[in-house]
C-alpha cells in the first residue's frame, strides 16, 4: 500500500523518518506509523525529514505526541515544506532545521458543518479546543506567548527559515535545497506566489542510501551552460518534461478534485454520494447540477404549509454528542 510515510533503521542506534505527502492519505492512519515507530527499535536519535501540506489534524496530532513521548533525540529537518499539522509536527523536535528556501506555515484548525445553529456552536467550541492543543505546541517549541502564537495561527502565516528561527520554531537554517515541484497550496488562504517546495522524489533519492548522521541538504546547483555551448542531442534531451513533477501534479490535482466532491456532497447533506461520483470521475459541475437536482426535488417533497410565511415542517433534531459533532465538522477528514 502506498503511504505518506517511510521509518527505517539509519546507523546503528538510529530511526530515520520521511513525511512527504498529505498526513493521512491512501487511508494509512497514525496509528500504523505508531505502530511503524515502535517496530524501529530504541533508536538513540531519530532524524525527521518533512515536505507535506498537512492533512488530517487528529492523525498529526497523534503523530506529535507519539515523538515527544519517545526517549530518543528527534532532529527534525524542513526538506521543503511544513504547513498546516505537518508544522505541529515539527514542533516535536529536539532540533529543527530548515534550509534557507523552506517554509514552515501555521494556520487555525478548519471544519465544514452542516446544521442547525446549535451545531454550528458545537462546531466553533471544538475547533477551539483543537486550536488550544495547537497553540500548546508552538508555545512548547517557541517559548513564546499564547497571544502572539494565537496572532500568528488567525493571519495564516508562512514563515522563512530565518523568519521561523527568528520566532523559535526552529534552531537553525541548512544550505538550500533544490526546488523542482510544488504541492497544490490553493486549499490555503493567502499562500506564498512565488514559491515552491522541494520535489518529493529530488528529496527521497538525495537521503534514499545516505546515513542518518551524514545527511546534508544538497545545495542549488548553479545553471548549465548556455543553449549555445551544449550539444543539440544534449540540448533536445534537458527539453524533455520532468515526469516527476507531472506526476506530483497529478496527484495533487486528484486528492484536490477528490476532497472538493466530498465536500460539496457534504454541504448538500449527500455525503454518501460522494463515492458514486468519485467513482465516475463525475467533473464538479455536473456534481453541483446533479446535488441542485437532488436538492430541489426533496424540497417538493417536503410539506409547507400554504400561509404565507411559509414555514418546512419537520422533526425537531435529535440531541448529537461529540462524535457527530466532528463528523459534521469533517466529513472527509480533519484538517489543519
Amino acid at each position: 500500500m502506498k503511504s505518506w510515510y517511510t521509518i527505517r533503521a539509519a546507523a546503528a542506534d538510529g530511526a530515520e523518518i520521511l513525511i512527504y505527502d498529505e498526513i493521512g492519505a491512501f487511508g494509512v492512519t497514525a496509528k500504523q506509523f505508531t505502530d511503524d515507530l515502535k517496530a524501529a527499535g530504541t533508536a538513540k536519535t531519530i532524524t525527521l525529514r518533512l515536505n507535506s501540506p498537512g492533512g488530517s489534524v487528529f492523525d498529526g496530532i497523534a503523530i506529535y505526541n507519539a515523538l515527544k513521548r519517545h526517549p530518543a533525540r528527534k532532529v527534525v529537518h524542513v526538506d521543503g515544506l511544513a504547513a498546516s499539522i505537518a508544522s505541529v509536527i515539527a514542533m516535536a523536535g529536539d532540533e529543527v532545521a530548515m534550509p534557507e528556501n523552506a517554509m514552515l506555515m501555521i494556520h487555525d484548525p478548519s471544519g465544514v458543518v452542516v446544521g442547525t445553529s446549535a451545531d454550528m456552536r458545537s462546531t466553533a467550541e471544538a475547533l477551539d479546543r483543537i486550536k488550544g492543543g495547537l497553540v500548546a505546541a508552538y508555545r512548547d517549541k517557541s517559548g513564546k506567548p499564547d497571544d502572539e502564537i494565537e496572532r500568528l495561527m488567525a493571519e495564516e502565516t508562512w514563515l522563512t527559515a530565518a523568519e521561523a528561527v527568528a520566532l523559535g520554531f526552529a534552531d537553525r537554517i541548512e544550505k538550500p535545497v533544490r526546488i523542482a515541484a510544488s504541492f497544490d497550496l490553493k486549499r490555503f488562504r493567502h499562500p506564498p506566489t512565488t514559491w515552491a517546495p522541494a520535489a518529493e522524489q529530488d528529496l527521497r533519492n538525495q537521503h534514499q542510501e545516505t546515513p542518518m548522521t551524514d545527511v546534508i541538504s544538497e545545495p542549488t546547483e548553479p545553471d548549465p551552460a548556455t543553449p549555445a555551448d551544449v550539444p543539440r542531442e544534449q540540448r533536445d534531451k534537458t527539453s524533455e518534461p520532468d515526469l516527476t513533477a507531472i506526476e506530483a501534479r497529478i496527484r495533487d490535482d486528484t486528492l484536490g478534485y477528490a476532497r472538493a466532491v466530498t465536500e460539496l456532497c457534504a454541504l448538500a447533506g449527500q455525503p454518501g454520494r460522494s463515492h458514486e461520483f468519485l467513482a465516475q470521475a463525475t467533473p464538479l459541475e455536473a456534481v453541483r447540477a446533479a446535488l441542485l437536482e437532488a436538492r430541489a426535488q426533496a424540497d417538493d417533497d417536503t410539506l409547507i404549509d400554504s400561509h404565507r410565511n411559509a414555514r418546512v415542517i419537520a422533526a425537531p433534531p435529535a440531541d448529537r454528542g461529540w462524535g457527530d459533532v466532528i463528523a459534521r465538522m469533517f466529513p472527509r477528514k480533519q484538517e489543519a
